[in-house]
């Protein structure tokens, strides 16, 4: 049985994890995972929604075969999950991870490198790795320190303490909290209008803030105007831009403008 699956519609892509009870991360899940994000790059997807079956969104690794395993076999298990969470964190298109009940461990790690995290009002998130012995060894304590801070995120990651979705907000790890039931209805509403937005703006916009975490402002002003003045030649520039000059010098309001992509 899959451990995950994935369809496109209408320009929106969607990964749902299921692999009941806890959506635990397996070896297959992350080959379904590289093999899912790979058909969604090669397609017409504008933007992509990760979500999961189930009351919980994941519990993290499947950690059964792990104390039997050497350090050589770890590493090589580990590298996989890294080598395909940074492959769904340097998508072009908007990513959305939509989190209900528990997020834990390997799971966080998957939700925070979305570029936008909904949560429901229930949801909760955690570093249960302390409670191992182990870190967070596919790059969530640095991931959630960009976000929060170093002190928070050493805290939670020393405390294995489960958070609330409305203290994550605050930090600035979840965008929205919603209603359970809301969910799935509101994370899609959003997706959809992320996918009929300027596609190419939105990858510059990831590009340049990957470039400012890495290197910092100084950094990323190096490369604003390599990566931001070809989309002056883009079709959607060259459509949009005129008619929102006209609307202006008319004094009309600003036109809704359906991007196309291009």
């Amino acid at each position: 049985m899959p451990h995950l699956t994935h369809s496109i519609k209408d320009r929106v892509a969607v990964i749902t994890l299921q692999n009941p009870p806890q959506n635990r991360l397996t070896p297959q899940l992350v080959r379904e995972l590289e093999e899912a994000l790979t058909a969604i790059s090669e397609s017409d997807a504008r933007a992509l929604v990760v979500c999961a079956e189930g009351p919980d969104f994941s519990f993290g690794g499947d950690i059964v075969e792990w104390p039997g395993m050497s350090q050589r076999e770890l590493r090589t298990l580990f590298e996989q999950f890294m080598n395909s969470f940074n492959h769904f964190e340097r998508l072009s298109i908007p990513t959305i991870a939509a989190v209900q009940g528990l997020c834990f461990g390997g799971g966080l790690e998957l939700a925070v490198r979305a570029d936008l995290v909904f949560a429901t009002e229930t949801a909760r998130f955690g570093h249960p790795e302390q409670s191992l012995g182990i870190v967070t060894v596919v790059g969530g304590i640095y991931r959630i320190a960009e976000r929060v801070g170093r002190t928070k995120a050493m805290e939670w990651a020393l405390t294995s303490e489960q958070v609330p979705a409305a203290v994550m907000e605050r930090y600035g790890v979840v965008n929205r909290v919603v209603p359970d039931a809301k969910l799935v209805n509101e994370t899609m509403a959003f997706a959809s209008k992320l996918a009929a937005g300027p596609t190419r703006a939105h990858a510059a916009h990831k590009a340049l803030l990957r470039l400012w975490a890495t290197g910092g402002v100084t950094t990323a002003d190096e490369a604003m105007f390599d990566i931001s003045l070809p989309l002056f030649e883009s079709k959607d520039v060259q459509l949009a831009l005129p008619a929102s000059v006209e609307a202006f010098l008319a004094k009309q309001p600003h036109p809704a403008f359906p991007f196309t992509g291009d």
